[in-house]
């Protein structure tokens, strides 16, 4: 990955912590992001993205440290997930009782990912908290992938974007269910 600079992060990070959506790269396409216990940031993402609620949104994170307060774990989901993580791997783990509907939508668990991405990550320490993380892409539109087109896209969009080169994969992080092992994506 090329190098990214630590203002654009710190700018970034200051536009999350003021409620801001920012669209950042990910593993595989451009992502949308904001604070995850801002319900107005991530009420305002879901509009942009026009997703229903009730299908929840996935957290990045830096480290699974980060991620532990939201979720239920016992060992063996931790034995599960952590030969996996950093990567490119989101699981769907259940969520503790506290957790916002706008987050785990019509479910008791919430998907997940601790990101190697070096933007995303860095996104995730500087800001010291997971971040929502959805492809930015209008629901039922194909991913993003490249900047010139989240630009076009969302030119209407109250968005902050953190240019960047997306990582490698060629579709969309893998799902899979923590208590099951079974892949769902």
């Amino acid at each position: 990955m090329p190098y990214h600079s630590l203002f654009k992060i710190k700018n970034a990070v200051r536009q999350l912590k003021a409620g801001a959506v920012i669209a950042y790269p990910t593993e595989a396409v451009y992502g949308l992001g904001c604070d995850p216990l801002n319900e107005a940031a991530a009420m305002a993402l879901l509009d942009i993205k026009q997703r229903p609620i009730a299908k929840g949104l996935i957290l990045i994170a830096s480290s699974l440290e980060q991620l532990r307060p939201y979720l239920d774990l016992d060992q063996a989901i931790i034995d599960r997930i952590t030969p996996t993580w950093p990567g490119p791997v989101t699981w769907v783990i259940p969520a503790q009782p506290w957790v916002p509907k706008w987050l785990t939508g019509e479910h008791s668990s919430l998907a997940v990912r601790v990101t190697h991405h070096p933007v995303a990550h860095d996104l995730c320490a500087q800001f010291g908290s997971p971040l929502v993380s959805t492809s930015a892409n209008p629901t039922t539109r194909p991913a993003i992938k490249e900047s010139r087109k989240l630009l076009k896209t969302f030119a209407n969009a109250d968005i902050f974007i953190v240019h960047g080169k997306v990582g490698e994969l060629a579709q969309e992080t893998a799902i899979y269910d923590a208590v099951s092992g079974k892949r769902l994506r």
